[in-house]
C-alpha cells in the first residue's frame, strides 16, 4: 500500500499497489502492521456500509466526541464520491481547514480520517456504496457535526446537492458554536 499524507496532518490517502496477471490483480487494502508503521491505530471496532441511490447526495459532516472519538478508513466500493474531511482538533495548525478526495470503485483509493476530524461526502454517481472501518462503536450521545453548507467552512461540492438528511441540515454553523470547546486536543 502507498500512504500519502494529506495537507491536514495525520490524515492519509491510501492507494493499493496491485500485482496483476491475466486473471486480474491482487492487492492488500488493509494491513495493521503497515498502518502502525505510519502511526495509525487499526480502525477495527466496526464496519459500516452506506448505499446512496442518487448522484448529488451529501452525507455529513459527522464525528464523535471523546470518549467515543473515532478514526475512519473510508473506501467507495461502487460508483464514486467526493470525500471531505475537516480538522477540528484544538491546537492543530490545520484546525478548521478541509480537503477532499475522489474515492471510487475505479481508483480503489481509501482515505484515513483521524480522530477529531469531521467527515462527509457527496455522491458523484447513482448507486454509490461506501464502506467504513471505524475505531469506535457508534455512540449516539457523542455524535456531533458541522453543516455541509456553512459559509465559514467554504466547502465546495462539485455537483448540485440533491439530497441531505434533516439531521445533517440541522448541525450548527461555526458562527453558532463555541469554537474553543468544539473538537478535541491535537
Amino acid at each position: 500500500m502507498k500512504f500519502t499524507e494529506t495537507e491536514l496532518s495525520d490524515a492519509f490517502v491510501i492507494d493499493i499497489e496491485p500485482i496483476g496477471d491475466e486473471r486480474g490483480f491482487f492487492a492488500r487494502w488493509y494491513c495493521s502492521r503497515e498502518f502502525a508503521e505510519h502511526g495509525i491505530a487499526p480502525p477495527d471496532a466496526q464496519g459500516n456500509l452506506s448505499y446512496n441511490r442518487h448522484t448529488g447526495t451529501v452525507r455529513g459532516m459527522h464525528m464523535q466526541r471523546p470518549p467515543a472519538s473515532e478514526a475512519k478508513l473510508v473506501r467507495c466500493v461502487h460508483g464514486a464520491i467526493l470525500d471531505v474531511i475537516i480538522d477540528t482538533r484544538k491546537g492543530s495548525p490545520t484546525r478548521w481547514q478541509s480537503v477532499g478526495y475522489e474515492l471510487s470503485a475505479d481508483n480503489r483509493r481509501a482515505l484515513y480520517v483521524p480522530e477529531g476530524f469531521a467527515h462527509g461526502y457527496q455522491t458523484l454517481t447513482d448507486d454509490a456504496e461506501v464502506m467504513y472501518q471505524v475505531s469506535q462503536f457508534y455512540s449516539p450521545g457523542n455524535e456531533v457535526g458541522l453543516r455541509h453548507d456553512d459559509p465559514e467552512l467554504g466547502l465546495s461540492w462539485p455537483l448540485p446537492i440533491t439530497s441531505v438528511s434533516d439531521k445533517d441540515s440541522s448541525w450548527p454553523l461555526l458562527a453558532d458554536i463555541d469554537r474553543e470547546e468544539f473538537g478535541e486536543p491535537a
